[in-house]
């Protein structure tokens, strides 16, 4: 293994090229962006109180350390993270994986978190706690212009926002799911009941995003498994056609499934555990419930496109 290390504010940048081998001799100072250029990345995730940013067989790896909520850009060239203080102030800031840059989206506010990524990569969209002391979704261009919370107006609380398209996002407040566009109205609404049934029930973490057809909903939510010693209901993925109304489970029973992400072209993420167990995998799947680990111990993964 070859590791060479970067100092740049606020985070530990690591960069490791796995080829079976341990060499603790080849360690350097200084890494040229040829040799990261040529590089693709297809995966974000936490492990511990690290980020690792890979290629999906895991030969390549990039691993940030004291920051949270990776986002893995759909081109696999950018990296968004939220960067908590200790006064417990969070802010995100986005890495450029080929140039070994970072900068801190301009936000005047001291609570913003968990970015999403629009489709094509020229959007990012987050949590933000506004003036009002309610939870909106912020939406910022990633040359750091045109931002704006949408809705911000109304008393509606949304959480965990997610895009619909390139043009729309979605997001919930336990009760209904909001569809937002770009101008801040919210064009549609739907009780969560009448979508997902009583049975399933939510956290303000639990996120739903469309595929790429539009016509099915991917979500994770509680549901009635029978969880020893369990602090709370066991959660799963799900599938939800809008056409039919039915609603089919993806991850198996037996595990716990608290973070998800669904990509442009609808492969599906999540991090999964064994009810009786502490350690979490990464698993992908389809939309016809073909499962794959990829990742033996990590946490809230994102993917880029294929």
């Amino acid at each position: 293994m070859r590791l060479l290390k970067l100092s740049i504010p606020f985070l530990s940048l690591l960069i490791a090229c796995n080829n079976n081998k341990t060499n603790e001799n080849n360690s350097t100072d200084s890494l040229t962006t040829a040799s990261l250029s040529s590089k693709e990345f297809a995966l974000a995730y936490r492990d511990g109180d690290n980020i690792v940013v890979t290629s999906i067989d895991t030969m390549k790896q990039v691993s940030f350390g004291g920051a949270t909520d990776p986002a893995i850009s759909p081109d696999g060239k950018k990296l968004a993270y939220t960067i908590s203080d200790s006064a417990g102030h969070r802010s995100i800031w986005v890495a450029d994986l080929e140039h070994k840059t970072q900068a801190q989206l301009p936000v005047d506010n001291d609570n913003y978190y968990q970015a999403m990524w629009s489709p094509g990569g020229n959007k990012i969209a987050f949590s933000i706690f506004d003036k009002e002391n309610r939870w909106k979704v912020g939406v910022m261009n990633t040359d750091h212009s045109g931002y704006q919370i949408l809705d911000s107006k109304s008393p509606i609380d949304v959480y965990s926002p997610t895009w619909k398209n390139e043009q729309e996002l979605v997001g919930h407040d336990l009760t209904n799911l909001y569809t937002l566009d770009l101008s801040g109205k919210v064009i549609d609404t739907q009780p969560l009941a009448d979508l997902i049934g009583k049975e399933l029930s939510l956290s303000s973490s639990n996120r739903f995003f469309y595929t790429k057809d539009g016509k099915k909903l991917i979500f994770n939510a509680g549901n009635p498994d029978v969880v020893k010693n369990g602090a709370g209901p066991n959660e799963a993925v799900y599938v939800l056609d809008l056409m039919s109304k039915e609603t089919s489970r993806i991850s198996p029973e037996g595990f716990n499934v608290p973070s998800l992400y669904v990509t442009a072209d609808d492969q599906i993420f999540y991090s999964a555990s064994k009810t009786s167990d502490s350690i979490f995998k990464i698993y992908t799947a389809d939309l016809g419930g073909t499962i794959r680990l990829i990742v033996e111990k990590g946490m809230s993964p994102t993917g880029a496109l294929k």
